[in-house]
């Protein structure tokens, strides 16, 4: 047996969860913080904001890339009726493409930027083009679009949760790590 490679390959449940660990305090911090909250205290709270959104595209863009190599990671569940595993799908599909969509806007919002922006402080975002009219009709598209989502991802909480409440299937605890099943 050689060792001399170690390769981590998760199965794909630890793969969600993790994507899900991070992805939801980001998520919510992108919700209650703005780029002119973070520059009104200074260029080093914009660089972080910005990092911290280059962390959240990356991860969407990981999600959409696995969703369309190994499709949806979980099945329904048994106990959910014809329409509620309808609506597992959607909401699924809906988070996934949604994601994708905000990073495929937010890339439009560098590409039509006056000026060169920076992911991160890290990654340019596209050449800029300078399209001021553009870049203002994309910055509402994205601002629109995070939120919806936003909107949506509260119900796919909360549909998690009444099944978790309601069904007894242990939908949390699937995607929960163990350090918090004994709260669920």
């Amino acid at each position: 047996m050689n060792n001399s490679r170690v390769i981590f390959s998760p199965n794909k449940r630890s793969l969600v969860k993790v994507l899900h660990g991070v992805t939801i305090p980001l998520f919510v911090w992108f919700m209650l913080v703005t780029p002119e909250d973070v520059n009104r205290i200074g260029r080093w709270a914009f660089h972080v904001h910005s990092f911290l959104g280059l962390i959240f595209v990356s991860f969407a863009l990981f999600w959409t890339a696995t969703y369309l190599k190994r499709g949806l990671v979980g099945r329904p569940g048994p106990k959910l009726g014809p329409r509620a595993k309808r609506a597992h799908q959607v909401l699924h599909k809906t988070l996934i493409w949604g994601l994708f969509g905000v990073a495929l806007t937010g890339f439009g919002l560098g590409v039509t930027s006056a000026t060169q922006l920076w992911a991160g402080n890290i990654v340019p975002i596209g050449v800029p083009l300078n399209l001021p009219e553009w870049n203002d009709f994309i910055g509402q598209v994205h601002i629109y679009e995070f939120y919806i989502l936003a909107v949506i991802a509260i119900g796919h909480a909360g549909f998690h949760t009444w099944r978790h409440l309601r069904l007894r299937d242990n939908a949390l605890r699937i995607m929960a790590p163990k350090a918090l099943h004994r709260f669920l």
